[in-house]
């Protein structure tokens, strides 16, 4: 049974951190592409940011500089450090396995407030 399992979300002030975890269990994780997205409310959900089996990553415009996606294999998790956040970064953020096996996890809120 596959599962992915966010974690780490919460309200935050603006310029502060977190970092976001999802949990992989069920298929090779390894092996996968991974991503995170997120959706706020009444937009689109959007690509945030993606790693490779191989650790490339690349990110959205909007959070170059600030977030960071990671991935330890040992542990079957993929992390999201978000710094500097901004109101803006307020959404619903869903971890996904990209490639080769496609998979979403439920989501975590990120509020960002002050």
């Amino acid at each position: 049974q596959v599962q992915l399992v966010e974690s780490g979300g919460g309200l935050v002030q603006p310029g502060r951190s977190l970092r976001l975890s999802c949990a992989a269990s069920g298929f090779t994780f390894s092996r996968n592409a991974m991503s995170w997205y997120r959706q706020a409310p009444g937009k689109e959900r959007e690509l945030v940011a993606a790693i490779t089996s191989a650790g490339s990553t690349n990110y959205a415009d909007s959070v170059k500089g600030r977030f960071t996606i990671s991935r330890d294999n040992a542990k079957n998790t993929v992390y999201l450090q978000m710094n500097s956040l901004k109101p803006e970064d307020t959404a619903v953020y869903y971890c996904k396995a990209l490639s080769p096996n496609v998979y979403w996890g439920q989501g975590t809120q990120v509020t960002v407030s002050s």
